[in-house]
């Protein structure tokens, strides 16, 4: 039987602990779809883990145990999520969460195209070990959000950035419960591209609620946020939108616009674009926000795109360029992977349902540079990052966004300039850093910065969750 939720449930999974939720958690197991789960019932949340154990896929490194599953509130509900211990000193390794942008898209790509356990090499069709994946250093904990995304599927209430972090923070407090031996790690949250949005609410929505625990209005884990890394992310559209002119005019690669196509487009910029932005910021409505970010895509995005044949992802190569590679999806529609992982429904990568959700709240034009800006005064390290060969999410523009970050040292970082980054002796990218702040260009890499350059990626992902800023080596 089909277990529909009636709204006021669904608003008590969201706002607090459900009252019919079972006052101890319980252990049990269960089949279905001809996978056997172990159930974890978490009375605070009112939801339950479903997991299978050590599926063999991916992670093949002997001792290293793995996990994934289902945070399920009944039938219509279930976000899928894939664990891995870290492949050194699991047992005081660090615990991280990552989470792909879209909006609407699976954190499978970052776990198989990325930085995950295992990648696809030489257009193989089976997968082999990644020796620079996140795993050497951290516990690393995948999830599919929202519902409709990746593995995740059933009924979908998630419409905007901050409507999507009450249920991530449910399926943490959930993990913890099932583990406890995380609840005491030091907590690190990693994503990209809409990871902008993501990334500074998804902390702050933490950090309430730690609050909250601990002045006794809620009941539940304290989750302990130490870092949040941010690559090729998407914050203020009133910054980043004029970057798409800037960038087509002048990137280290190609131009992709003249100089008088330029001055058209920063006219419009500046006409147009800006002052719907604006009205977007100031009465806050769908309506402002979804016509804010339409008016930018016709006058700006949409005529630079079709100005000739690049990947908007990577502009040394044209729009059909096959990297990174899409062999993992093929892979995880296998019904022999998908049932060892207890994946239970057919895996879609970006699906176009939950991207239009969130259009249609005007969510892409909502800025969250002053939650980035209240998250770094909260003292935690955050690494913004971005590879220099990608438009979509450009360096210059999230360059320009670390700059109007707003902290006690604002204008120290603003005033410093990029010095190279190097790993072991070799420059890949310009960087700075002032207090718990840092900021990253790296060369020679595209939207997904850890496919291509995956050793200097995992270098500034290990300074970071170790609290240190980044560093040459």
């Amino acid at each position: 039987m089909k277990i529909v939720l009636k709204p006021w449930l669904l608003a008590a999974l969201v706002a607090g602990a459900v009252q019919a939720a079972p006052q101890k958690d319980s252990i049990s197991t269960v089949v279905k779809r001809g996978i056997e789960y172990t159930v974890f019932n978490h009375a605070v949340t009112g939801v339950a883990l479903e997991i299978v154990k050590n599926s063999g896929i991916c992670e093949t490194t002997p001792g290293v145990n793995q996990y994934s599953g289902y945070l399920s509130v009944g039938e219509d509900m279930n976000m899928f999520f894939w664990f891995f211990e870290s492949r050194h000193d699991p047992h005081t390794a660090p615990l991280t969460a990552w989470f792909n942008g879209g909006p609407g898209c699976s954190s499978m790509i970052g776990l198989f195209q990325e930085h995950g356990p295992c990648h696809f090499v030489d257009n193989k069709t089976t997968p082999s070990i990644n020796p620079y994946s996140w795993n050497t250093h951290s516990n690393m904990l995948y999830i599919d959000q929202p519902i409709g995304v990746g593995f995740s599927y059933g009924y979908d209430t998630v419409n905007s950035t901050v409507t999507a972090a009450p249920f991530v923070w449910k399926l943490l407090q959930a993990f913890y419960a099932h583990f406890p031996e995380y609840e005491s790690r030091d907590f690190n949250l990693f994503t990209e591209s809409y990871g902008g949005h993501y990334g500074p609410e998804f902390a702050h929505y933490i950090q309430a609620q730690n609050a909250a625990i601990d002045t006794g209005t809620l009941r539940g884990e304290t989750i302990n946020l130490v870092s949040l890394g941010i690559n090729n992310g998407w914050f203020d559209s009133s910054i980043q939108e004029k970057s798409y002119i800037s960038y087509a005019l002048d990137n280290p690669y190609r131009q992709l616009i003249n100089a008088s196509a330029a001055a058209k487009y920063y006219y419009d910029y500046e006409t147009f674009c800006l002052p719907a932005l604006h009205n977007c910021s100031v009465f806050a409505t769908d309506t402002a926000c979804s016509i804010a970010a339409d008016t930018c895509a016709d006058l700006i995005e949409d005529p630079i795109l079709s100005s000739g044949d690049w990947n908007v992802y990577d502009v040394r190569y044209p729009a059909d360029d096959p990297y990174p590679p899409e062999t993992y999806h093929d892979y995880l529609l296998n019904e022999t992977v998908m049932k060892a992982i207890g994946a239970r429904s057919t895996y879609a990568e970006c699906p176009e349902e939950a991207y239009d959700k969130f259009a249609t709240t005007g969510d892409l034009s909502r800025s969250f540079l002053t939650t980035l800006s209240t998250v770094i005064q909260s003292g935690i390290h955050v690494l913004i990052w971005a590879g220099d060969a990608d438009w979509i999410c450009n360096w210059i523009g999230v360059y320009d966004v670390a700059n109007a970050v707003q902290f006690p040292g604002q204008r120290e970082f603003h005033d410093a300039p990029l010095h190279p980054y190097t790993v072991d002796g070799v420059e890949m990218g310009m960087f700075k850093s002032v207090g718990n702040f840092s900021f990253l260009r790296v060369f020679e890499a595209g939207h997904e910065v850890p496919y291509y350059q995956p050793e200097t990626a995992l270098q500034a992902f290990a300074q970071i969750i170790r609290q240190e800023g980044i560093y040459s080596t």
